[in-house]
């Protein structure tokens, strides 16, 4: 018997080369054993000279794959039999945490031998090595091996066999390895074009004009020529989307330094093994046309993260453009479409053709968006590239819970005891496409990470098809109120533990008073919350309709600040005829189809119309967004002393009414609206600030948390942000977890945790 290292090493270390790696670094150091996935995490046997074994332990963390994430090594001695050899033996199932690697981009080298003539694999469309391709869309159980993939159905070939078992090979045990002769194949869905021919018939057509259907490694986009206004406006008619922003792909670096401001420190994200859509600033000089964002001064780029994306632009005697849209290839509202079928029956009617390959996607994954705050990663939608990589909270946790998510822009969370694993992004509930894709893709992550949840969690509001869904599950349910599980997801991101005084502000959500909420200051901890504050109260009449006219709100508001003479104010703004204005007029007054609202997200809405900016929305935060923009152009500035906040309905309450007030009345008198877009966005900002320093000595409480969709205003993020700091808060807001609903999972998975932990499952009221 030999005295031997017994090593497990936590984190992403399955999918990155991670064992590869280990057997190159034994070999290095004349070190014998074995490596293994045991499913939870890498097991390594160790033995040889007890110098060479600590250098190897050392350089095992220093040295470790870029695409992994060392959480944790743990080291025992034990007693074996003795190893001849190391050697990477077959993996085996343990239970415990598992770590499952996000889809990779290409990476450099694999794109490099894309484009060489001299490679076997030149212009291979599934170029892959153990540093990067699909992984998460193509797993369908732990261990993570070529058997558990959908790549089973493609054996390799002598040559790709001998890579994957050498271990000189940069594929050496790289699950997805193919090549031209034994990887998939791309066509055209409903033609008889394959692999290379497919391909050119494809750049032709986006160079006609047309619009395309490309699948990718986690559904599909609609693309066309991002320089072509006439294909561009086509799209937007066929998909029913007139002026919500498009998301590019541009060929590089170059391309994107061509058209838009791109801050050095944001050059590695962008171009990185996530490569996420960043929002850009686009160059005023830039030839892209302004129909691809209207009214919107920055763009949504990423980079080619696939080798088919990469062959679309490849000049190979078609001079391809720089730049494609590259959209989410759906019916607004449905989940991205993932198989043929799918897109036959979903998005044929918005494109002329459609490439398709026969590498099947089992979890969809939508592109990751982010924008930037502070020269940081800002997220807007967490999805490929980074779900499902956990979350570790501090502490100690036991048990398996599942946190649902939201109505909107739905992601859910699976915990197991400190670790948090939100899913990609699936889209809108209110799409029952959308509510069979969250079932569907629940049982397939709940079988990916062997969890079974005890305790399930999902929202306070009754009518919610989320809502329907966890009561489906069978399990003991626990139900958050919508604000209060946003605050949490940013307690969570944060890793706090200590209670907070949170700032709640999005759209709308189900109050525990029955009203609607969504301006609400909430003094939360992790064993429950106190509403301690909200914007003041407005009728919202309309019902969904509300949501996306904003002139309705504003009408209604103008009713009751100026009783007197509302009927010339709305006609002086051009809110509405008369007679739109005498039906909202019965409307509140009879309280039909009218709720009593705190939405801080309506409330933009409104003066988003007062101010002639944006009337009515045709996507969800375009008013907000727009006021956001002439707000920017403006710059911040004081209209009126900060009023002092009021009791109402025994809430202390802020006085947005006045705020509301004021701004009708600079606006009648000739104001610009950018310059009164501006004073809203910091008055509100320091009618913030003053409630949390007023509940900060109320509460003996020195830490604010900001979530909820209001917060993907940077604009205003950063006013909060820099008065309260300057003030001597510590300040908590969202990083790589969306402050919109596409976080809030994460807030209810760990409210859960702390219930089930508590071996207390109750109503969170």
């Amino acid at each position: 018997m030999r005295e031997t290292d017994l090593i497990r090493v936590y984190g992403i270390v399955q999918g990155v080369g991670f064992r590869p790696f280990t057997d190159r670094l034994a070999h290095r150091f004349s070190l014998r054993g074995s490596v293994a996935n045991k499913g939870s995490y890498v097991e390594i046997h160790l033995q040889g000279e007890s110098a060479a074994r600590r250098e190897f332990l050392s350089a095992l963390e220093q040295e470790a794959p870029p695409r992994s994430a060392i959480l944790r090594v743990d080291v025992t001695t034990v007693q074996e039999p003795e190893y001849e050899t190391f050697r990477i033996i077959e993996s085996e199932k343990e239970d415990g945490a598992i770590f499952v690697s996000p889809d990779i981009a290409t990476c450099p080298l694999c794109k490099q031998e894309l484009f060489d003539p001299a490679n076997r694999r030149y212009l291979h469309p599934f170029i892959n090595c153990t540093a990067c391709g699909p992984r998460l869309t193509i797993l369908e159980s732990m261990p993570y091996d070529r058997e558990r993939t959908t790549m089973k159905e493609f054996p390799m070939c002598p040559e790709c066999e001998s890579e994957y078992t050498s271990p000189e090979s940069r594929r050496y045990d790289a699950q997805p390895v193919c090549c031209n002769d034994c990887g998939p194949e791309v066509y055209l869905i409903g033609r008889q074009e394959r692999g290379a021919e497919a391909i050119r018939i494809a750049k032709q057509a986006i160079l006609d004009g047309k619009v395309l259907a490309i699948k990718g490694i986690g559904g599909f986009h609609l693309c066309c020529n991002a320089f072509d206004k006439e294909a561009v406006l086509r799209l937007r008619s066929l998909k029913h989307r007139p002026v919500k922003p498009f998301a590019l792909m541009m060929k590089d670096l170059d391309a994107v330094r061509k058209h838009c401001h791109l801050p050095e420190n944001l050059t590695s994200l962008l171009d990185g093994h996530q490569k996420p859509i960043i929002l850009l600033e686009k160059k005023a000089q830039s030839s892209l046309p302004e129909e691809l964002a209207p009214g919107n001064p920055k763009l949504g780029i990423m980079l080619p993260y696939t080798p088919l994306h990469m062959l679309l632009f490849h000049d190979d005697g078609l001079s391809m453009p720089e730049a494609f849209v590259m959209t989410s290839g759906n019916v607004s509202g449905a989940p991205i479409c993932r198989s043929d079928e799918d897109a036959l029956a979903e998005i044929s009617s918005f494109c002329d053709l459609m490439l398709s390959h026969n590498r099947k996607i089992l979890l969809r994954a939508d592109d990751s968006v982010m924008d930037t705050f502070r020269d940081e990663p800002y997220m807007i939608r967490r999805s490929r590239g980074y779900a499902p990589l956990p979350k570790m909270l501090s502490g100690n946790r036991k048990g398996q819970v599942l946190g649902i998510g939201g109505e909107l822009k739905n992601t859910f969370c699976l915990g197991h005891d400190s670790l948090f694993y939100l899913s990609p992004y699936l889209g809108d509930m209110e799409d029952l496409r959308t509510v069979k894709a969250l079932q569907e893709s629940i049982t397939r992550m709940e079988s990916l990470l062997e969890i079974e949840p005890e305790l399930v969690a999902c929202d306070f509001h009754p009518r919610y098809h989320t809502t329907e869904v966890a009561e489906t599950l069978g399990k003991p349910l626990l139900k958050i109120q919508h604000h209060y599980a946003h605050i949490l997801s940013c307690m969570a991101e944060n890793d706090v533990q200590e209670p907070v005084i949170g700032v709640s502000f999005d759209g709308t959500g189900y109050g525990s008073d029955g009203t609607i909420w969504g301006g609400e200051i909430l003094y939360s901890s992790f064993d429950g919350f106190e509403r301690v504050g909200k914007i003041m109260p407005f009728l919202q009449a309309g019902g969904d309709a509300s949501a996306k006219e904003g002139w309705r709100i504003a009408v209604s508001m103008i009713q009751s600040l100026f009783p007197e003479n509302a009927a010339e104010i709305v006609e002086k703004l051009e809110l509405c005829s008369e007679q739109e204005r005498k039906v909202i007029s019965v409307m509140t007054a009879m309280r039909l189809n009218t709720v009593i609202s705190t939405s801080c997200g309506r409330l933009f809405d409104a003066v988003s119309a007062i101010l002639g900016i944006c009337k009515k929305s045709t996507f969800e935060g375009e008013a907000a967004m727009k006021l956001q923009f002439a707000a920017e152009q403006a710059g911040l500035k004081n209209v009126m002393p900060s009023p002092e906040p009021v009791m109402h309905d025994d809430v202390l309450t802020m006085r947005t009414d006045l705020l509301v007030k004021r701004l009708i009345e600079l606006r009648l008198s000739g104001e610009s609206p950018e310059a009164l877009a501006g004073s809203f966005h910091e008055q509100l900002a320091l009618m913030i600030f003053e409630f949390c320093r007023i509940q900060r000595d109320r509460l003996n409480c020195n830490i604010c948390a900001l979530s909820g969709g209001v917060f993907q205003n940077t604009l205003l993020l950063g006013s909060v942000v820099n008065k309260l700091e300057q003030d001597g808060f510590r300040v908590l807001r969202h990083h790589l977890v969306p402050p919109n609903d596409g976080g809030i999972a994460l807030g209810q998975a760990a409210a859960a945790m702390k219930m089930l932990n508590n071996k207390e499952i109750r109503i969170c009221v």
